[in-house]
């Protein structure tokens, strides 16, 4: 069964704007996951990448900053998690050795990519940026052009993912 393509861009921007898992972005529209997934593997081959769309959306919401913060909260809740079984666990002496470095190898990637950060990803959210404003502007100022911009902004999205991203 073919879907408008108002569907298609409904489910996505629940993926990328919403942050909802793919399942439930597509459940919330009626849509079968399966399709969902089809729409979202025929995006990235042809240059809209929905999960890089997706970073650079949480990244435009609250900022690189933000971005670090939830990464890094998210790595120390499994960093202690891990040192918590490394500890309880039935570890002897030389996985117990092999587990810790791992993990501390672990820590220094995630501490150095932190300092970082992806500029890709940062231009990506300042056009997502712009974007939003010129969305909310066409909303106040120009509601009647609002369908039009609808469908030129997929397929200008996936221009914008190709330069940016």
């Amino acid at each position: 069964m073919a879907h408008p393509l108002e569907s298609r861009l409904a489910v996505r921007r629940s993926y990328v704007m919403e942050r909802l898992p793919l399942e439930a972005a597509a459940e919330k529209h009626g849509i079968g996951y399966n399709t969902a997934r089809l729409w979202k593997k025929k995006g990235q081959a042809t240059g809209d990448d929905w999960d890089r769309a997706r970073a650079a959306s949480r990244m435009a919401m609250g900022g690189l900053g933000d971005l670090t913060a939830q990464v890094l909260e998210d790595f120390a809740g499994l960093f202690q998690l891990t040192m918590e079984d490394i500890r309880n666990g039935e570890y002897d002496g030389l996985k117990k050795a092999e587990a810790l470095s791992r993990l501390s190898d672990a820590y220094a990637k995630t501490m150095k990519a932190a300092g970082g950060g992806d500029p890709k990803l940062a231009k990506l959210a300042i056009a997502l940026e712009v974007l939003e404003e010129l969305t909310k502007f066409l909303r106040e100022e120009y509601p009647q052009h609002l369908a039009t911009f609808a469908q030129l902004l997929e397929p200008f999205g996936a221009r914008v993912s190709e330069a940016f991203g």
